[in-house]
Formats: structure tokens, sequence, C-alpha cells
């Protein structure tokens, strides 16, 4: 579908709503009614009440891709309505913007500013984030969601919170929302063979206690690039440590995986596989588990086993990894 010659990024936008087929279903066909762009993988969590698109191409396609789903989005999601197990602001809560081929991540950040004033002009109040934050402040996704939809008529009234693009002004039903341009991020939950929320908090705890020290610096070199929290996912009838990897050399996913395991050990509880919303890239794989590596680093498919990805539900290379989907 695409040549090793072109510009390649991709974009994986959150959307509150993960219950209602049709609105589900009418933001892909947004997406798929555009040329040059290839909609990978559409994740959609009931418990979450939310859905994860991930789709790739050309840059001003992919840009106008993810603006008119957004301006769909705005139109069939009412926030003022809207629960889930998963923190959002809005109801397009997050769209990321990733260098794929032959692109950097300025170029990336430019084309962020690009889509931001679009959507801006929509009326939805937008916040640049990663890459493309000004405000080093707001380069974290946690703090721009912090109090999450029901505050932001509040603090959208300070100095503070004046957007990136739109107005300062609090949109009622659509919420805010952020953009920007980032590395690979893998959306990745551990599945515990336990109905008990509280385990799952206590790892994700853990693993948030462990990633600094009072001074700043990491205790953890292996969680400074993990978020966790911990949750029960009905649908799958587990706790599960539901986790945010940011950079996949510096926390390879097989070493997150090996270490949550260990922790479940401990509080007596076994884990049940893995679960990854949206995709992963093949390099994800083949990095190695430094000095207790367990497979040989080419074997995919023992790799893929060990996190259980096919525990709860489906994983295939085709389908999940974003090579293997592209070439199709």
């Amino acid at each position: 579908m695409f040549s090793e010659r072109d510009q390649l990024i991709e974009c994986v936008p959150n959307f509150s709503e993960g219950r209602n087929p049709k609105t589900i279903e009418a933001i892909a066909n947004t997406i798929r009614n555009i040329a040059d762009v290839k909609l990978m993988n559409i994740d959609v969590g009931f418990d979450a009440n939310r859905t994860v698109y991930t789709f790739a191409g050309k840059p001003e396609a992919v840009l106008e891709a993810a603006f008119e789903a957004i301006k769909v989005a705005s139109e069939l999601i009412d926030m003022r309505t809207h629960k889930g197990e998963h923190p959002r602001m809005g109801a397009c809560d997050v769209c990321p913007l990733i260098p794929l081929q032959n692109i950097s991540m300025n170029e990336v950040v430019g084309l962020s500013a690009q889509l931001g004033k679009r959507i801006g002009d929509l009326g939805i109040p937008v916040y640049l984030y990663e890459y493309s934050a000004a405000n080093i402040s707001r380069a974290n996704l946690a703090y721009l969601r912090k109090g999450e939809y029901e505050y932001i008529e509040e603090k959208i009234k300070s100095a503070e919170w004046k957007p990136d693009f739109g107005e300062q002004k609090f949109n009622p039903t659509f919420g805010m929302m952020a953009l920007g341009a980032r590395k690979f991020l893998i959306a990745y939950n551990i599945n515990l063979k336990t109905k008990d929320e509280s385990i799952a908090k206590k790892i994700a705890k853990r693993i948030r206690d462990i990633r600094k020290l009072n001074d700043g610096s990491y205790l953890s070199n292996l969680f400074q690039n993990v978020k966790a929290i911990g949750w029960f996912m009905e649908a799958f009838d587990c706790a599960q440590v539901s986790t945010n990897i940011t950079d996949i050399e510096a926390s390879p996913i097989i070493e997150v995986f090996t270490v949550i395991k260990e922790m479940a050990k401990d509080l007596g509880v076994e884990t049940n596989g893995s679960e990854l919303i949206g995709l992963i890239p093949l390099k994800a794989f083949s990095l190695n588990l430094n000095s207790h590596d367990l497979y040989n680093e080419n074997d995919l498919e023992k790799k893929i086993d060990y996190l259980g990805l096919n525990a709860v539900k489906p994983f295939s290379k085709e389908e999940n990894i974003i090579e293997y989907c592209l070439k199709h």
C-alpha cells in the first residue's frame, strides 16, 4: 500500500465511547473514507467506555482523517452523560501523532500545530502535549487530565489553563483534548487471576512509588517510562494492571511483564497473560531481556506466547503488529 520512500505517520486517537456501536462505526467510516490512510485497528473497551483507533498513512491524509474523526465525535458524543473506568477529559480525549517512516519528530510537531488550529476552530479547547508542548508542564498527559472532565468548567477559567488552540471557554458536550507528537506508546494491560481490584491497585502503586525518589531521581530504570493504574475489568472477569509504556527501548514490554508477574506472585496471585490496546511495532519484540533473555530474539511466536497476548482476546501478527498490518 505504501512504498519505502513515502513519509508515513501514525495516529492513535482515543475517543470516549465504547458502548454505542453506531457512534464507533461512524468514526471508523470517517477515517476509512480518506485516501492514503489505512485504519489498522479499532480497540473497543466497554468497561472503559473508550475506543482507540490506530491508523497510518501519508502525513496530510492522516491529519485530514484525524480532523474529520474528531469533528464527527464532537457531533455524536456528549460528555455530560459519559461514565467509564478510564480517566478522560473529552469526547476525543487524546490524539497522538507518531513518526513512522522518513519523517522527523520536529516535522510531526509542526503537523500537530497545524491540526490543532483546525480543531480549535471547531470550538474545542486543544492542549498540546509531549514533544508538541510549548509549556513544559503540559507535556505530561496526566497533568492535563487532572480532575478529568468534571473539573474542566472550573479550571479553564484560570490563565494557567488557556488552551493552545480554541477559545478559553468550557465546551460542555466535548470537554477538552490533548494533541501532540510523541514516540511509540504501548497501552498494555497485565491480567491477574483474581477479581480483587485492590491487588492490581497495590501493584500499580508500587510501580508509581518506585519510579521516583524524593530528590526526583529514578529508583527503577525499568519503570521510569511506565505509568500504571489498577482496576477490575468486568468484560474479562479479572483485575488488571493497566500500563502505558512511553519508551519501549528503556522499558521493554517483556521485562515489564516479567517484573509485574513477580510482583503479583509476591502478593499470592498469578498472571493470566496480557492485553494490548491498539498496535505494537515489531521492534518492541526484538529487544533483549538483558541477562535473562527467555527466548531467541527472533522467535516472535514464543514471545507472543510468553506474554499471553491471546489470553483474553485474539492477537495476530497481521492485525496487531504495525509492520505486518501495513503490508496488507
